[in-house]
Formats: structure tokens, sequence, C-alpha cells
């Protein structure tokens, strides 16, 4: 099950209404919440709620589950929709969420056998959903029924239908860019910092098909630029890109079936090592053919930068290295597009990549003494370099640590006053500052 432990902060602060900060009255019982659904009409959304209530001694404000009121947009843009599996039945993926102490939710679940869909957050409020506060702060969840390794069996076309229809609905309302640095899997979601990276997770996995939603959203992939555009978009088609992963949580063989996935490899021949992702794997260790080893293959419809072309191969960049993949003549594996790149500006060497996009010290009140600040992952862009992205990323942190607002700046949106931009490092999207970098039109 997809879930979010957040770290409580304990605070004594003094509170004050200065430097424009956007904060929450406390929150009315959840019994008091509007009851309408946010969906569209076709899909008839029921409202079952969420747990939203505290799970330890009644002084204990800050043990409770499972999401965080807000007012978004108003205080906190939301910028990204986060495509999960449950890992469990629709039925007990809502008894979960509904109990306190697990301290998980979503804003949506949709059923593998009909697409009908429940909604158990507002939108306006955090749901605790994608492993990297910031990006549940900014982002919608909707849980599908299902098990990763199994997906071909619970990704159903009902499912895609539903899923997509919400999905274009949530970003038509809140002005979310139908692209795949925006409309995004669990799986890539980055970590918040480079030590959590081996602790994120791999929803919904190699077989959800990524053509065919993107194209049920109306976002398919198509030719856009010449043949030999720097900038392509993985396109193999799902039923005959047939591969074999494994379940390495199981040690077993998983069967041959199509996949979005395409393997990626150090040199351009089948038999070279896998990539291996430097957050996930030591220095001169490979990557594995693992549905869960991310690192080591690329997406359908996730864009990259081409590093280098041979006859039946192309090198993209991924993770700040060359990665390989087969792009057998008169296939679609890859299609040429059109679009922006975000590299290095002139002098420098590198740039740092951050999972969160939040202030600068300074951009926190004075006496506000727990400021959260980012910090580099893994993986740098080298001059030389380019990678798919240039979307502003918002940059802010929301402080909500208590179920009723009872600390001082308690649901609070620190806006900070960096730029960052959205960018595709490798399977995970990242941020970097935007100073850092120059976002560039490619055709």
């Amino acid at each position: 099950m997809t879930s979010h432990q957040r770290t409580r902060l304990a605070l004594a602060l003094t509170a004050t209404g200065a430097f424009g900060l956007a904060l929450l009255s406390p929150v009315a019982p959840a019994g008091a919440q509007e009851r309408a659904t946010e969906c569209p009409r076709v899909l008839k959304c029921d409202w079952i709620p969420a747990a939203y209530q505290q799970n330890g001694a009644p002084d204990n404000k800050q043990a409770y589950g499972n999401y965080d009121i807000a007012d978004r947009p108003s205080t906190n843009r939301i910028k990204y929709i986060v495509l999960h599996d449950t890992e469990e039945d629709y039925d007990g993926t809502i008894r979960i969420f509904q109990d306190p102490k697990r301290a998980v939710s979503a804003h949506y679940v949709v059923r593998s056998s009909d697409g009908h869909v429940a909604q158990m957050v507002k939108t306006k409020d955090v749901a605790w959903q994608a492993g990297n506060w910031y990006v549940n702060t900014h982002s919608i969840g909707i849980e599908q029924e299902g098990v990763a390794v199994e997906g071909a069996k619970w990704y159903t076309p009902e499912m895609y239908r539903s899923t997509a229809a919400l999905v274009r609905y949530l970003a038509a309302k809140y002005d979310i860019p139908l692209d795949r640095q925006h409309i995004i899997g669990h799986e890539n979601v980055p970590p918040t910092t480079a030590g959590g990276t081996k602790n994120m997770h791999w929803d919904p996995g190699p077989y959800w098909d990524w053509n065919r939603f993107m194209a049920a959203l109306g976002a398919p992939t198509h030719p856009t630029a010449r043949p030999s555009s720097q900038l392509v978009t993985i396109s193999p088609q799902f039923a005959a890109n047939q591969q074999v992963f494994r379940d390495c949580e199981k040690n077993a063989d998983l069967p041959a079936q199509g996949s979005s996935a395409v393997p990626l490899h150090t040199e351009p021949s089948a038999t070279a090592p896998l990539f291996a992702d430097p957050g996930l794997h030591a220095p001169g260790e490979a990557g594995t053919n693992c549905a869960n080893d991310w690192g080591s293959k690329i997406s359908a419809t996730q864009q990259a930068v081409v590093a280098e072309r041979r006859p039946g191969w192309t090198a993209i960049w991924w993770y700040g290295q060359k990665a390989w993949l087969e792009t057998p003549e008169h296939t679609r594996t890859t299609t040429p597009t059109a679009g922006y790149v975000v590299r290095p500006r002139a002098g420098l060497t590198e740039v740092p990549v951050y999972g969160v996009a939040y202030p600068e010290k300074s951009d926190y009140p004075a006496d506000f003494t727990a400021p959260r600040v980012g910090t580099p992952l893994a993986y740098t862009i080298k001059a030389g370099q380019s990678y798919p992205g240039g979307g502003e990323a918002p940059s802010g942190y929301f402080y909500a640590p208590t179920i009723d607002s009872s600390l001082p700046y308690d649901h609070t949106y620190f806006p900070g006053t960096a730029k960052y931009v959205t960018v595709q490092i490798g399977h995970r999207i990242a941020v970097v500052r935007a100073a850092d970098v120059d976002v560039v039109r490619v055709r």
C-alpha cells in the first residue's frame, strides 16, 4: 500500500501573521465538510471520507490520520497528479484510508472491475499519498485497485477510462499540463533527500500502459519534430514490447508480457550490464531486471534527450550519465518530439538536483525555529547534458503538524522566493533552481 509517514514537529513558537504567509484557521470537524464529490458527471463518484481524527492520547494533537486540511489552490498550488496502485483490493483500501492509525490516504480510489470511483479526500486538502511531503502538498493522488507485478490482470479498460476521465477533469480544473512531468506515477515521485531514494515506491509499475492512458487523455504520442530531433518520446507498442522482469521481493521470474518499460544498458549491446541508478546502487554495481529497479528502464510516454546514436541503438542522458536503449530500424521505440529541455547555464560544470522546491532559510520568519530546506539528491546535471522539462515548480513549504492548528504557524504555507523548474532527470522527476539552468525550445 502506498503510504507516507510524516515527521512530526513539536514546536513552541510565537504566532504572527507577518511575511505574507497563508495561515489557516482551526479546522472544522470532518462531518462539517461539504460532501459533494469533485468528479466529472459521467463517473458518478461516491463520497467516502478518509479518517480525519486523532489516534492516540487526547492531548497529543500530533498523532492523527489520515490527511491534512488545507485551502488549495489558494495557498499551495496543485501542479501534479500522481497515479498509484493499491497493492490491496478496493474494499480493503477504503478500510485502510478510514483507519486513522494507518497514516495514509489518497484523494480518489478507482475500482478495477468496473472503473467505479470513490473520493475520499477533498482536493483542497493534502492527502498522505506520495512519500514526498512537497509533492503531497502540490498534487492530487489517485489510487487504482491493483498489484503492480500483476498489472495486466488489474488494469482494465474500465479503469483506464475512469482514471483518464478523472485526470482530464482535474487537469482542466487546476491548469495541470497533460505531460509526463506533471501526470506521473508514484514511481516517478522523487525522494526528498538522497538517503531516502531506496524507500521510494515503484507503482503502478511496468505493466501500466502509459501509451494507452496518455492517448485517452487526449495527449497521444506522435511525431512533432524532425527524425534527427534531440528530444524523443519513448513509444514502444505495449503488446509488442514483450519484457521479462523479476519479482525480486519473491525471487521469481514474471512471465513475458506486454510492458511500457524499455530496458536501459550501459553500452549499445543487449548483453551489456543494465544501467544502475546511482541513488540505488553502489559505484560499479550493475542494474537489475527487478520490476522495482526503476533506474534500469524507461517508460513509454517519458521523454529523453538523445546523447548519441548508433545503428539499432540510442543513448539518452539518464541520471547524469549515458544509458542505451535498443531502437531497431523501422520501429517506433522512440518518436521525435518538439519541446523544452533544461541544461546548465554557461560557466557551470554541474547543477544540483533536488526532490523538493522548499524555501530558503531566509524566507521563513525569524522566530520560526525549524525551517524545512531542500538538500541535493544523488544526481547532477553536468555541462553538455540536457534533460526534458522546464515547467515551473511551485516553491514553498506547508507546515501542518497538528490536527487542530493548535501550534503557532500551524497550517501555514511558507512561499519561497527562489524559482525552480521541473526536470525529468531519470525515471523520477525532480527540480532544479531556475537560476542554474537555461530552458531551451528544441524542434
